[in-house]
């Protein structure tokens, strides 16, 4: 019997949620019917989802008895102050202000700070982060370190930015034009990769000298800082819960995504010292999300985020959380599946443009095996690459594609099993074995932002070439029914 690389569930299952297993015919039906959009497809006839680790964990025991003891007053519940305690303790900044996820949190912030023409540094921005970043006019700028480029390379904090790249930035970027840098952790887009705390002082002692706030997206804290425990030296010995707010007491403020390692199914907050950003935010939170001490949320939803706080950082569930995943990365690694390396803390990342080297980034190659993942075993995944990042640059109308093609297998918190991580991996192992007979795809529909969303495709024939663009926006193409 293979010997278990990880160690096994710190928790019992109590409720189960059954699955359904519909035929290869009615998903091949679905998938087109969704215009290869595998988020149009109901998840219902998903067999094994990994498209998303937020919002789709499975709350713990205490979380769910929390619920009932939810205070609904419109103003002043006592769950927003058990949630403010909490964030205190483990974040350390001064004002709190919850929202009904982390998007929202990144827009109230962005649509206070920013200007036309300002710029925001990050290692990698995800997707609506970027999208907010440049809702506002301004643009986003990644600076990842290079290692963090290169899926091959083996490096313990693959999502460091580049401190030389920030200073460089800073330097030549006119005054006042860089409102803040935000650093994101663990980084999604570049892998799940985390960032280690000798990079954050030397990111925040570059923003000190040129004045400069620095923000963390702090949606997978807890996977960067068990990262940090088990690779950074000096810290072997200390807790998560002291690395956590080290990691913390270095920045000015964070937006938090709590669906992700708060454990809930809605829910996140932006956290933050500045009073008069505070002051500016909550005005605009009051006439989009509602009043400040709920933020979009029921009470009970506060409690249970204020709950899964706490939990994140439990060490056995940490280690088996990023343990289940090595597993299923190694799992795919042995048999020679291409994927980002070492494996991060949430997802495993195929490397599409290595395992369909036949599909130029042009024909979407990481869709095309999200597409395949579905069609043939009912796993949805996510494609994280060219149809996710691809856009026109501006001044030359010219295609620009993103460094990494990826296809991100987001495994949910304390959802599935290691039987279920066997047959991802078997399924993802048979596809890589008739790979060459995938085919490129190209868009029919693409909404103006955030278009992997919306997007709709089709296969191209065979012997037909790339596509010269991107393919109709918005305005030139009727919404689909």
């Amino acid at each position: 019997m293979h010997a278990m690389r990880f160690p096994a569930e710190p928790f019992r299952i109590k409720v189960v949620e059954p699955l359904r297993s519909v035929s290869r015919e009615e998903r091949e039906r679905l998938i087109v019917e969704a215009g290869l959009n595998i988020f149009a497809v109901p998840a219902d006839s998903i067999y094994v989802d990994l498209l998303t680790d937020s919002g789709t964990s499975a709350m713990s025991d205490d979380q769910w008895a929390g619920l009932m003891l939810g205070d609904e007053s419109y103003a002043g519940s006592r769950n927003f102050f058990h949630l403010v305690e909490t964030i205190h303790d483990i974040f350390g900044y001064r004002h709190v202000i919850p929202t009904h996820q982390g998007r929202m949190a990144e827009n109230l912030l962005f649509s206070t700070v920013l200007k036309p023409g300002d710029v925001v540094p990050n290692n990698i921005h995800f997707d609506t982060t970027r999208a907010n970043v440049e809702h506002q006019g301004a643009e986003a700028v990644d600076l990842v370190i290079d290692e963090g480029l290169d899926p091959a390379v083996l490096h313990p904090f693959k999502g460091n930015l580049d401190p030389a790249k920030l200073d460089r930035l800073l330097g030549e970027t006119g005054q006042g034009r860089v409102p803040l840098v935000m650093l994101t952790v663990t980084n999604n887009s570049g892998g799940g990769q985390p960032v280690s705390l000798a990079n954050v002082r030397a990111v925040r002692e570059v923003c000190d000298r040129h004045r400069v706030p620095l923000f963390f997206d702090a949606c997978r804290f807890a996977e960067n800082c068990w990262f940090i425990k088990e690779r950074e030296p000096g810290y072997g010995n200390k807790s998560v819960t002291e690395i956590a707010r080290e990691l913390f007491s270095y920045g000015d403020g964070c937006t938090m995504s709590a669906k992700k390692d708060g454990l809930v199914n809605i829910g996140g907050f932006l956290a933050l010292n500045n009073a008069e950003w505070a002051e500016r935010v909550t005005n605009l939170l009051i006439l989009v999300e509602g009043f400040p001490t709920y933020g979009g949320l029921a009470g009970r939803d506060l409690e249970a985020m204020a709950r899964g706080l706490r939990e994140v950082l439990n060490e056995d569930y940490l280690a088996f959380r990023v343990g289940q995943v090595a597993e299923l990365g190694e799992m795919l690694d042995r048999a020679g599946v291409p994927i980002v390396k070492p494996v991060g803390g949430h997802a495993v990342y195929i490397d599409a443009r290595r395992l369909l080297p036949h599909i130029p980034q042009s024909q979407f190659p990481g869709q095309a095996l999200v597409v395949a993942l579905y069609r043939e075993f009912g796993i949805r995944s996510v494609e994280v690459g060219s149809l996710m990042f691809g856009h026109r640059e501006p001044k030359t109308g010219e295609m620009v594609y993103p460094k990494l093609e990826l296809v991100r297998l987001a495994v949910p918190r304390r959802v599935y099993t290691t039987e279920h991580m066997r047959f991802v991996a078997e399924s993802v192992i048979q596809l890589q074995r008739r790979s060459d007979r995938l085919r490129g795809l190209k868009l029919t529909y693409e909404a103006p932002v955030l278009r992997h969303f919306t997007a709709r495709l089709e296969e191209m024939a065979p012997g037909e070439s790339a596509p010269g663009s991107a393919g109709p926006r918005a305005a030139d193409v009727a919404t689909p029914r």
